[in-house]
């Protein structure tokens, strides 16, 4: 680091994320004072608002913890809502949850990487000037965009607060003719998935090269990709694995406070994780769709990936993963049909944890019900929450980096706010962000 280096930056409410927090890093005559992520928003206590409610009320009320992810929530919710109550719900509701579960992945990915982070690679401070400069860029993400919202329309009733969801099965079911439709349309989309791929490799060579191992977490499954079901599992850079069980997973998210943060702050075998797109690369490289496997290749990223800005081209390679395997999903539910099943009743009443990954990472809840099915606990650990301590940890390693490449105060301030964007936080889903300030 030089020595003589100082540098004040602060950047208030940063833009092109969800939610707003703080980023303070002062450095005098080159001794930091400061680096903090600080994250000041007051809890939200959806916990709380469960406690007495009844099961079938849950997941509509843990839904609205989030806009961006209310599928992953209410699928969260009611996976978890049914580990406690012993409900087994069928292979036909699974593989329509899965092929909903892929519509938000698909829809949040192409957000995120065509509106909020694609600015800051062509030097634009949002979206809206790309509308002259780059129109088709624009248009093609609306394109993907209309397509995921009816995608999930069909199967959730609606894109955003799903409907249909619900504990035991569906209320209402897609027609073979919906899902046909559907299908045909997803084909359509190929042309726009080969612009996506042609645009981010254009833009690859603007992303940081700024590397910091850590431990990387992530839903892992014998029969999949992962992102609707099965186990915890992580990964270290030098490839060590630990798996843990669902109804386990206080033992590896650890919460603590620091004072720096109303949100709380985790760890596991090392003093932070990731969670994310990136982190279910590194995890589950090997359950990727051969398409996207390709697309991985051709845009250089490969596990095991350190480096924290990546994770939005490791969004892009989980967009085809998403198109092809629910191409694959829509073929099955085409060629066995769609049955009317009644919603699977309720056996036995107790404590139970669901994991389902959402686009920014894994995410837990756990409820506890009384034999008359009364909520009287919950707990819900969301993916942002989870990055704070590694989003810290990269700050860091992050601001030596930077001085040792001969940046500038400015180059700084955009270095720091493009990583917490590529971690795609959802701050209201758990607390607010981040304000940067460099004190000279």
């Amino acid at each position: 680091m030089k020595t003589t280096a100082s540098v004040n930056i602060d950047v208030h409410h940063l833009t092109r994320v969800e939610g707003h927090g703080n980023i303070r890093v002062n450095m005098t005559n080159g001794v930091v004072e400061r680096c903090e992520w600080q994250v000041p928003e007051a809890p939200r206590f959806f916990e709380a608002m469960v406690r007495g409610r009844h099961y079938s009320e849950v997941a509509r009320i843990t839904s609205r913890i989030c806009g961006i992810c209310s599928i992953g929530h209410t699928l969260a919710s009611v996976k978890a809502t049914e580990a406690a109550l012993g409900i087994e719900v069928t292979e036909q509701t699974k593989k329509l949850r899965r092929l909903l579960k892929h519509a938000e992945n698909f829809d949040s990915h192409v957000l995120h990487v065509y509106v909020l982070v694609a600015p800051d690679l062509l030097g634009a401070p949002s979206v809206f000037p790309l509308v002259e400069t780059h129109g088709e860029v624009v248009a093609c993400a609306l394109r993907l965009k209309r397509l995921a919202h009816e995608w999930g329309s069909m199967i959730g009733g609606r894109t955003t607060h799903p409907t249909t969801v619900v504990p035991g099965g569906f209320t209402k079911l897609p027609t073979v003719a919906e899902v046909t439709v559907m299908r045909d349309r997803l084909l359509e989309a190929v042309p726009d998935l080969a612009a996506t791929l042609a645009t981010v490799r254009a833009l690859a060579p603007n992303i940081p090269a700024f590397k910091r191992p850590t431990e990387y977490m992530a839903v892992t499954s014998d029969e999949e990709y992962g992102l609707y079901d099965g186990y915890i599992q992580t990964i270290l850079p030098d490839g060590d694995r630990a798996r843990y069980e669902v109804a386990d997973y206080r033992s590896c998210t650890n919460e603590y406070v620091v004072p720096q943060s109303t949100a709380k702050f985790t760890r596991n075998r090392l003093n932070s994780y990731a969670a994310g797109a990136l982190a279910r690369f590194n995890v589950n490289y090997d359950r990727l769709h051969p398409e996207a496997k390709e697309v991985a290749g051709s845009l250089g990223i490969s596990p095991i990936c350190t480096n924290p800005y990546m994770n939005s081209v490791a969004q892009v390679v989980e967009i085809v993963h998403s198109a092809y395997e629910s191409l694959h999903l829509m073929d099955e539910l085409i060629a066995d049909g769609i049955a009317d099943e009644p919603l699977v009743a309720p056996t036995k009443a107790g404590t139970g944890a669901s994991a389902v990954e959402v686009p920014r990472g894994i995410l837990f809840h756990e409820y506890t019900y009384g034999e008359d099915g009364f909520c009287t606990g919950a707990d819900c650990i969301i993916p942002t929450g989870q990055n704070h301590a590694n989003i810290q940890a990269d700050f860091t390693a992050l601001l030596p980096w930077l001085i040792g490449a001969g940046k500038n105060e400015n180059e700084m301030r955009l270095a720091f706010e493009m990583l917490v964007r590529a971690y795609d936080p959802c701050i209201s889903c758990s607390t607010h962000y981040l304000d940067v300030e460099f004190v000279r």
